[in-house]
């Protein structure tokens, strides 16, 4: 990961508050696995996505960390409230203030990206084919509606 960048992102004081809040990785009951991504590489991405309003499979390879890890870690991220409870933090720690904006840009950004991730959901649709078939085995026009495989949830 760029050091650069990622201190512009994500600044020591921001990562001294964010730092705590992020949840401990789950340990695996049979061991083994890739090892886990890191979550300061990782944070530093979702807030470039955030903030630049990239889409998630164009992320810079600068980071570090795969687009599929980033997104996966802001839905969790997202569920937990991580960035409004940051937020929250920054705001005791520092009050009203400019130190504040940052995180009150993330966490509005993150409102919004979540509701427009969530209003572009994949449906499940049925699509209709055309079967020629009549009473003497000739072709006819019938529907057969079958579901389509490409839709997925």
């Amino acid at each position: 990961m760029s050091g650069e960048l990622a201190r512009r992102l994500v600044p020591d004081d921001l990562w001294q508050l964010l730092e705590p809040l992020i949840p401990p990785p789950r340990t695996r009951p049979q061991g083994g696995g890739r090892s886990r991504a890191d979550d300061r590489a990782v944070f530093s991405a979702i807030a470039f996505v955030l903030t630049s309003n990239c889409p998630w499979r164009a992320l810079p390879p600068v980071f570090g960390v795969k687009p599929p890890t980033v997104h996966r870690r802001f839905g969790e991220w997202a569920a937990l409230d991580l960035w409004e409870r940051l937020y929250e933090k920054s705001v005791a720690c520092y009050g009203e203030g400019p130190e504040v904006d940052w995180t009150r840009a993330l966490a509005e950004s993150v409102e919004s990206r979540t509701r427009a991730e969530s209003d572009q959901r994949p449906v499940r649709h049925e699509s209709v084919a055309a079967v020629e078939i009549d009473g003497t085995g000739q072709p006819g026009p019938a529907a057969v509606t079958l579901p389509d495989r490409r839709a997925t949830i």
